[in-house]
């Protein structure tokens, strides 16, 4: 994994109740002096996600881009992914399957 990488881990639900939690995580992240490049943010230890959680996504999102980072999203199950295809989140997140597939594109 480059060090240019940064890899959080949410496990459980990111819903209403750890949304705020996980922004602050993220928030901290971006306001690092020494910020990664990308923030993989690995979805596979998550087992629900509602509005909330997708919510607290698009804040991290516009976190790290606006400290000219990039996040990037993989793991996510099918109810997540049902939800960002159903919502089109699917053309605002770059999303992959599993981590080895986004640290393909860094070569």
């Amino acid at each position: 994994m480059s060090n240019e990488v940064k890899v959080i881990q949410p496990s459980g639900r990111l819903d209403v109740t750890t949304a705020a939690e996980f922004r602050r995580q993220v928030n901290d992240i971006a306001l690092a002096s020494n910020s990664p490049k990308y923030l993989l943010v690995d979805l596979q230890e998550i087992s629900f996600m509602d509005s909330s959680g997708l919510g607290a996504l698009v804040s991290a999102l516009k976190s790290i881009r606006n400290s000219n980072g990039e996040m990037v999203i993989c793991g996510a199950n099918d109810q997540v992914q049902m939800l960002f295809e159903l919502t089109s989140m699917t053309k605002i997140f770059k999303i992959y399957p599993t981590i080895d597939e986004f640290n393909a594109t860094l070569s």
